[in-house]
């Protein structure tokens, strides 16, 4: 079927490049401090307790509001939410870069999330209203998966760069820029886009995401760091009972935040799968990527920075060709070829020893990075194109959620599968050695590092087959679930809006 949409124009791309740098830079910050956290504990002196909310107080408060926020710019309008975000990123920005306590850096690093939520499920949703010719929104879809994909990999690259030369505030100040050149272009290139009043914001839906997300994820994680917990257990399960609290609120509500019958689509639904697994892979598997660089090989943080970024070549050369495959054959077939390619390169993995070269590991990564990319690209723009153009907000959210919860459960299943192999293999060594390849690195010497640093390998490997698992998994779910959708914008064969929606072209 030929598509009849307008075409867009050199404005749109241009506006799209506007969105990309802030996008880039909002999923960054989730690493950024990686490299700055020595530094910041030099000057401000925070507790071990307070180093690791540094760390993590940013993503929780992103992926915890995410819903909320692409709810709200359905309703208040994309445009207006991606500015007010783009102001609040930029003013807590400066007030990190400044600030004179632990508790200052942490309240000041949940503001930054706040304003991350609101910028990145709005990106994604403009997008299906600025692009709406489906070939065009293919590529515009694309280059948002692999800037968002790509800043969480560049975020310790650039921070080491910046830190070679400047003082720690400066990880946040280079925010400023691209959130300057949003505020000031925005309204001049950015369309407004909301849909038609529908009753009163429902603030308690709004508290129940968060009240669900945030401690599934935080006890997810903690489960990945520590092992089991009764709180991080009794933290996972709260946040799964008020979830079942969410969905039956959602299920008497005239106009719901999430809507259901959307989870009910399988084009919507085996995207979203389809993401949570790819991320489960992704990030699980990357925390033993870098410590492999770093501890096993030897390298320094930067340099193993730069390094974890070859891979990326591999998403230059299979994400276009997936694109390209997807106008020929059902986008099914294309995605599961994707995933397929990412277990083997997973499965690539698994051979890495403690005397592999370097390349072996990186051609490796390339290849499962390439794959993995391509498929999550066309995820993407299936679950985009199969919601109605005014719920994209709350669409995107939903599926960004998504995303970040595959992410902690990656770390978590695959971090455990990975400690538990070492642990075995080191079970004769003494406590520190035992326990983590970073205490072993700390106090052992000679033949006993060199056991430890084989014993990691080796958990590496049986982590790399657990992703091959999972991306087989997701191979086999997109073909079963995705087989026949419609191109974007039509889902399942039906035209994918509902009501008309308003929308206020600027200039």
């Amino acid at each position: 079927m030929t598509s009849t949409a307008p075409t867009a124009g050199r404005r749109e791309w241009i506006a799209l490049a506007v969105l990309m740098l802030p996008l880039l830079l909002v999923s960054m910050d989730v690493s950024i401090l990686y490299f700055a956290i020595p530094y910041i504990s030099r000057d401000l002196e925070p507790s071990a307790t307070q180093q690791l909310w540094m760390l993590d107080m940013y993503g929780f408060v992103l992926a915890g509001l995410l819903i909320t926020m692409g709810a709200l710019g359905d309703r208040v309008g994309r445009r207006r939410l991606v500015l007010a975000g783009a102001a609040l990123f930029g003013a807590a920005s400066v007030a990190a870069a400044y600030a004179h306590s632990a508790e200052q850096l942490i309240a000041v690093r949940a503001l930054l999330g706040v304003g991350g939520a609101a910028l990145m499920p709005s990106t994604l949703g403009l997008i299906r209203h600025l692009f709406r010719d489906e070939k065009q929104r293919g590529k515009a879809v694309a280059l948002w998966t692999a800037v968002m994909t790509t800043g969480i990999s560049l975020g310790p690259v650039v921070s080491g760069l910046l830190l070679a030369h400047f003082w720690w505030g400066s990880v946040f100040l280079v925010n400023l820029p691209a959130m300057a050149l949003l505020l000031v272009l925005g309204p001049l290139l950015l369309p407004e886009f909301r849909t038609p009043a529908r009753g009163p914001f429902d603030l308690l839906s709004a508290v129940l995401s968060l009240a669900t997300l945030l401690p599934v994820i935080r006890g997810v994680k903690e489960l990945a760091a520590h092992g089991y917990t009764p709180l991080s257990a009794l933290s996972v399960t709260a946040g799964l009972a008020l979830g079942v609290v969410f969905v039956r609120r959602q299920q008497r509500l005239d106009h719901p935040m999430v809507d259901l019958a959307l989870l009910r689509r399988p084009a919507f639904c085996g995207s979203l799968l389809a993401n949570l697994l790819a991320m489960f892979a992704t990030v699980g598997f990357a925390v033993f990527l870098t410590q492999y660089l770093q501890s096993v090989l030897g390298q320094s943080p930067l340099v193993a920075a730069l390094w974890s970024l070859v891979p990326m070549a591999g998403v230059a050369v299979l994400a276009p060709a997936g694109a390209l495959l997807a106008k020929r054959f059902d986008r099914a077939y294309v995605m599961g070829a994707g995933f397929a390619v990412s277990a083997c390169g997973f499965l690539w993995l698994s051979r890495v020893g403690g005397d592999s070269p370097l390349w072996f590991t990186l051609a490796g990564s390339a290849v499962y990075a390439g794959g993995l990319v391509a498929a999550m690209t066309l995820a993407n723009e299936l679950a985009l194109g199969a919601a109605p153009p005014e719920r994209a907000g709350s669409a995107a959210a939903v599926l960004e959620s998504g995303q970040e919860l595959g992410g902690a459960l990656g770390m978590a299943i695959l971090g455990s599968i990975g400690a538990a192999v070492y642990r075995s293999d080191m079970a004769g060594a003494p406590g520190a050695v035992r326990e983590t390849l970073g205490g072993a690195t700390a106090v052992a010497h000679g033949a006993l590092l060199t056991s430890a640093h084989h014993a990691f390998v080796h958990g590496l490997d049986f982590a790399a087959v657990g992703a091959a698992v999972a991306m087989a998994c997701a191979a086999v779910l997109s073909v079963v679930l995705l087989r026949g959708a419609g191109p974007a914008g039509e889902p399942d064969g039906s035209p994918a809006g509902g009501r008309q929606p308003v929308s206020a072209p600027v200039g």
